[in-house]
């Protein structure tokens, strides 16, 4: 496992606060959007596109390049607002974000924006698609052609799948899960944002599936837990992930719902609700404020 600088660790950490700033600008502009889920996953995205996934922005389809699945499609904006930033498109494109015939709709559409690797219409399917590509690579069967040689034809890339805990209610998920054990899928490292919220309530009320960690071992996966919004915890949970070979992997991310917006963070209704003015400002000022504190401590080292 690779030790990880402050430098790093700050770098991602401010990176993650300027995604929701464009995330809530973003959401406000369309008047509608998912700013809570998008929040509690920052530093998730952040630590994966800007330190951790082997991608290739200029050329979104190599055969090389890691996966991503996002399979928690609700909070797409976040997504995109990491994307743009690694540059697979350009940033003033974020403001077409909800518009007729934007590319950056309400769910990810991988027909129409190159870099994403699945739509996420209809959540659940993360993990059993993920287990599906993860098989393909270790298996060999996804080769860039016939030509190729045989080096080209077998793949390191790993297949990354991050999850909403509300999600996990879906049966279809343990499926995916369950076929993953039985292949021992090392290359296939799931995220969970566990926030403890979804979109009608706590998910404790709504569908309690503690204890979460137990249940992943009992499928057969290796499992780590960490404080979801510590880029030192997420960047060194990737790599321990990483040196996993005989079985998947999950990483249980203990998030807040709406992270770095006060009056958002641990209530629902920022699920699928656009601020007004009002609340943009208030937002802004509080989010500028956090990306401030961790530029100070730069400075003040």
């Amino acid at each position: 496992m690779q030790l990880h600088s402050e430098q790093i660790v700050r770098e991602i950490s401010a990176m993650s606060y300027k995604m929701r700033i464009d995330v809530l600008k973003m959401v406000f502009n369309a008047q509608t959007g998912h700013l809570g889920g998008a929040f509690s996953s920052a530093e998730i995205l952040a630590s994966l596109y800007f330190h951790h996934l082997n991608i290739f922005p200029d050329n979104p389809e190599k055969h090389e390049r890691d996966r991503l699945l996002f399979s928690k499609g609700h909070a797409c904006a976040m997504l995109y607002a990491a994307m743009a930033h690694r540059g697979f498109f350009p940033i003033e494109e974020l403001m077409t974000f909800r518009k007729m015939n934007s590319r950056l709709q309400g769910h990810p559409d991988r027909s129409k924006l190159p870099g994403l690797e699945i739509p996420a219409g209809p959540l659940g399917h993360g993990i059993a698609i993920g287990a599906g590509m993860a098989l393909a690579l270790k298996s060999g069967s996804q080769k860039p052609s016939e030509s190729s040689s045989p080096s080209a034809r077998s793949s390191q890339a790993k297949v990354y799948t991050i999850l909403g805990d509300g999600e996990i209610n879906a049966g279809v998920i343990w499926e995916g899960a369950l076929v993953a054990s039985k292949y021992k899928l090392g290359n296939l490292t799931a995220i969970l944002d566990y926030n403890g919220i979804q979109q009608t309530g706590a998910t404790a009320d709504v569908m309690n599936t503690e204890p979460i960690a137990d249940k992943w071992e009992s499928f057969g996966w290796h499992v780590q837990e960490i404080h979801g919004h510590n880029v030192r915890e997420i960047l060194d949970a990737l790599d321990r992930a990483d040196e996993v070979h005989a079985r998947p992997s999950i990483i249980i991310a203990r998030t807040t719902k709406g992270k770095g917006v006060s009056f958002m963070e641990y209530d629902h209704r920022w699920h699928g609700q656009a601020p007004d003015k009002q609340q943009f400002e208030l937002a802004l000022s509080e989010l500028v404020e956090g990306l401030n504190i961790i530029n100070n401590n730069k400075n003040n080292e």
